[in-house]
């Protein structure tokens, strides 16, 4: 009996400890900003919200590629921030609220980092000086995933178009 407790528990610690290797570590942009502090990389914050049917499709296709995922984990600090989130979020020495507004209402960060446009998914990239890059609206495939982030980790913007870049860049999805 002791024996298939053992062999019950190592299953399901091997089979937990897969399943966390293959999920971006999302934090919360104050979490992301502290890392930040200590070990400066960018940030991408993937902003959606529960209604979203398109930021769902993304959760279970995109963030669930493995490719993809180590590629973020590596190289970025993830946050995934709910646009209509009621929790006060901190950033800048600036306190950004939600605003009941409209039908769902919305949080006053998410409508300043998508200077606005309420569109979800959208996905936000910031350098590690805090400073925002880009804001990329819309459902985004493995491919096209994997592009956009490369783009911004490798900081390729400095010195590259984005034509550039897509020219010459190596897909790491095909070898998998």
């Amino acid at each position: 009996m002791r024996n298939i407790f053992i062999l019950a528990l190592s299953i399901f610690l091997s089979i937990t400890i897969k399943a966390q290797k293959n999920e971006v570590h999302w934090v919360s942009i104050e979490k992301a900003v502290e890392l930040n502090n200590v070990n400066p990389k960018p940030i991408l914050i993937d902003v959606y919200t529960d209604w979203c049917g398109w930021c769902k499709k993304m959760d279970k296709t995109t963030y669930a590629n493995k490719v993809i995922v180590d590629y973020i984990n590596s190289n970025y600090y993830a946050v995934k921030l709910d646009g209509e989130e009621k929790e006060d979020i901190t950033f800048n020495n600036y306190t950004f609220k939600f605003k009941p507004e409209g039908r769902n209402g919305f949080h006053e960060f998410a409508a300043t980092i998508l200077d606005g446009k309420l569109s979800y998914p959208t996905t936000v990239f910031f350098n590690e000086k805090l400073e925002l890059l880009d804001r990329v609206p819309g459902y985004l495939d493995d491919e096209t995933m994997e592009q956009v982030t490369t783009f911004f980790a490798t900081k390729s913007y400095e010195n590259s178009t984005w034509d550039d870049f897509i020219k010459n860049f190596k897909s790491k999805l095909k070898d998998n």
